[in-house]
């Protein structure tokens, strides 16, 4: 969920009841758009995490510490002048603005105590840390806006501090009624400003309110019985009611401090997180603290965005070389097409040598009786040949196209192998979780010949003449380990996160009797299901649904709905010869048609 107004009153609840009456004592940027703030209350210390970046602004409660440059930065220095071994007085939130105001109260220079503001501004690449006397001066800011970077704002020393209006925006904490009249009033304004909307139910709610997010409004709906993709225009007076009651409910909570953080799963991922109850997804992690969730949310997120940037120049150079290998197949299968002829020339060549005798000198055709049919077969001729020469001339194209056809079919072949096996490792990018795996599909892909090895590396196959990914030079045993999960009745499930992880699962991990399983016709993993010996009809059914769903989701069709899924016993499946790893062949299968969600199984760590 975005970081929005409700998320900001958590944030300023947990700040005041943590940090009221304590003192800074320590103040450093350790980035550029970066703050901690160590405050001491009683015997208890808290670090206050500050960060204006435009792609990821937090405000948190830290557990972990950073050290300070060697030379602080001026607006630290600044700080540490106004702030330092200042008293918090308080953390409030103006409205259900992302703002964050933090009085301090410190002596001046001459001994004189004053009040400082510091004001932390969640707003996306316009956030900032902005110190303002107690009157709304600015005194100076994290990051400075002149007015030639902002037309409605600018943030200098000297300037006035205003918080930007958000425009035809309504704080929605004025529907926390307190009398009947109110209520009617209110619900009346809510109906018609509601009403007058031409957008989608959340949409209306997150555009029309200060501080909510289309997550948010999304929760409402659901909570509220409706859908919050459904047209304004199609809800009647009882949707409207369900959805002013629902809406008024949350307000209230926020206005009372009635949070309960949590973060929202997806098959294992942070899809989401709220401060209020997150009732739209099933699988819900509650925290202690609104602080505790942005740290793991974001820093699961984070890891998954590292390992983006991280395999950023893998996944170009495959993407290139895969969209490369389909136009040369694109190419070579119409080619192969153009083949289709070469039969027809034998049979003109063979025609015109057995009744080319009758054939007019200068003729551009002949009409024969083809014996292989019985029926007539008019053969184009070059008038300035014999009939035996032009005889010559199509067995001559057609001894070329059979040549061409025969090479072309073994030049597709390693073709589709090469765009099979580079398909393969943007899945496997995609499921990448670790430096090592990242360094196993880097292997791979230098065994195959699509990048150089790293200095001191050995690769299985360098280029031309050397050897296949399949052969005894390339190594098969995985650096990293495969995933492991545990089905609903106890029975442990490998999946290889690559194709040297597929090869050892499947042909090294897995007993002859243990159940295989893979996403039909598309690049995915190997799943292996050890049975410990049962047969298939004494496994539950369940095992088969959840192992298709794993082979689903770790599959190139994790997004799609359902996947088909083949599954057989390991004894079945093959290696062909020079194959590349993780490449298999079956050829007796059963198959079944699987979800993606994974959530009902457990990952053993």
């Amino acid at each position: 969920m975005a970081f929005d107004g409700i998320t900001v009153a958590a944030l300023a609840k947990e700040l005041n009841d943590s940090l009221e009456g304590g003192v800074i004592s320590r103040i450093v940027q350790p980035e550029k758009d970066e703050l901690i703030l160590t405050v001491r209350q009683y015997k208890n210390q808290y670090r206050v995490l500050i960060s204006a970046s435009a792609s990821l602004p937090l405000v948190y409660l830290s557990d972990t510490n950073k050290n300070a440059p060697i030379t602080a930065p001026a607006f630290c220095m600044l700080l540490r002048k106004h702030l330092q071994s200042g008293r918090i007085l308080s953390v409030t939130q103006p409205g259900l603005e992302r703002v964050l105001c933090i009085r301090i109260e410190h002596r001046d220079e001459m001994g004189d105590m004053t009040v400082r503001k510091l004001m932390i501004e969640i707003m996306g690449k316009y956030s900032n840390a902005i110190l303002v006397t107690e009157d709304d001066v600015i005194i100076d800011a994290i990051k400075r806006v002149p007015s030639s970077m902002s037309s409605v704002r600018e943030v200098l020393t000297g300037r006035p501090y205003f918080i930007p209006e958000t425009t035809g925006k309504t704080d929605p904490l004025v529907f926390a009624v307190s009398s009947e009249n109110d209520h009617f009033d209110n619900a009346y304004t809510f109906l018609g400003t509601m009403r007058s909307k031409s957008s989608t139910a959340a949409k209306a709610l997150a555009n029309t309110y200060t501080g909510i997010s289309f997550a948010f409004a999304e929760e409402v709906c659901f909570e509220a019985g409706i859908d919050g993709g459904a047209a304004i225009a199609s809800l009647g007076e009882s949707d409207f009611a369900f959805l002013y009651k629902t809406f008024c409910g949350k307000m209230e909570d926020v206005r009372n401090g009635r949070f309960a953080p949590a973060i929202a799963y997806r098959n294992g991922i942070p899809a989401e997180f709220s401060a209020l109850p997150l009732r739209m997804y099933e699988d819900t992690v509650p925290f202690d603290s609104i602080s505790a969730v942005l740290q793991a949310y974001y820093s699961q997120k984070n890891l998954h965005s590292v390992m983006k940037q991280k395999s950023a120049s893998l996944r170009q150079t495959a993407q290139t070389l895969l969209g490369r290998a389909v136009r040369k197949l694109d190419l070579q299968q119409k080619q192969y097409a153009d083949t289709d002829r070469m039969d027809q020339f034998r049979i003109y060549g063979e025609m015109l040598q057995a009744f080319g005798y009758g054939c007019a000198e200068g003729a551009k055709s002949i009409t024969v009786t083809n014996y292989y049919t019985n029926e007539p077969l008019t053969i184009p001729l070059k008038p300035d040949l014999s009939a035996q020469e032009n005889a010559k001339r199509y067995f001559d194209r057609y001894n070329k196209l059979k040549r061409t056809r025969t090479q072309l079919t073994t030049q597709i072949a390693e073709t589709q192998r090469e765009a099979d096996q580079l398909d393969s490792i943007l899945t496997a990018l995609d499921i990448a979780e670790n430096e090592s795996d990242l360094s196993e599909i880097r292997r791979e892909m230098a065994d195959a010949g699509f990048v150089k090895p790293e200095r001191g590396a050995k690769s299985g196959r360098g280029g031309k003449g050397g050897k296949s990914a399949g052969s005894k030079g390339a190594s098969k045993t995985p650096k990293a380990d495969p995933l492991v999960y545990r089905s609903s009745d106890g029975y442990l499930m490998y999946v290889g996160k690559n194709n040297y992880q597929n090869e050892y699962v499947t042909f090294t991990l897995a007993s002859s009797d243990d159940l295989w399983f893979h996403a039909k016709g598309i690049a995915g993993s190997h799943v292996i299901v050890k049975t410990e010996g049962r047969a298939l009809a004494e496994l539950p059914d369940r095992l088969f649904e959840e192992a298709g769903s794993l082979a689903a989701f770790y599959s190139k069709g994790k997004t799609d709905p359902k996947v088909e899924v083949d599954y057989i016993t390991r004894r079945h499946i093959k290696k062909p010869n020079a194959g590349a790893p993780g490449f298999v062949i079956y050829h007796t299968n059963y198959s079944l048609v699987a979800g993606t969600d994974i959530s009902m199984l457990e990952r053993i760590e």
